[in-house]
């Protein structure tokens, strides 16, 4: 059994409003110099087999079908 890990963000130029709230709050509580935020997110899959390389490509297809919006965000994929 094998564990893939995919992280999500918007890509760049894309805007960011969860991100921008996030930062606006860390100013308001007292956090100085955070010019900027930008918030994803983690998806772990418990996968069966142990061909690394198939389950890359698997993931990958994953990805590009379901789990990210490929036109305004990019994702990596870790094997782990």
């Amino acid at each position: 059994m094998m564990k893939a890990r995919v992280h999500v963000m918007l890509k760049d130029g894309v805007l960011d409003p969860q991100g921008e709230a996030v930062r606006h709050a860390l100013g308001t509580l007292g956090f100085v110099g955070v010019q900027g935020v930008r918030q994803g997110k983690v998806i772990e899959l418990d996968l069966a087999g142990d061909d690394v390389e198939a389950a890359k490509a698997q993931v990958k297809a994953m990805c590009d079908k379901l789990l990210a919006n490929t036109v305004i965000e990019k994702y990596s994929v870790e094997i782990v």
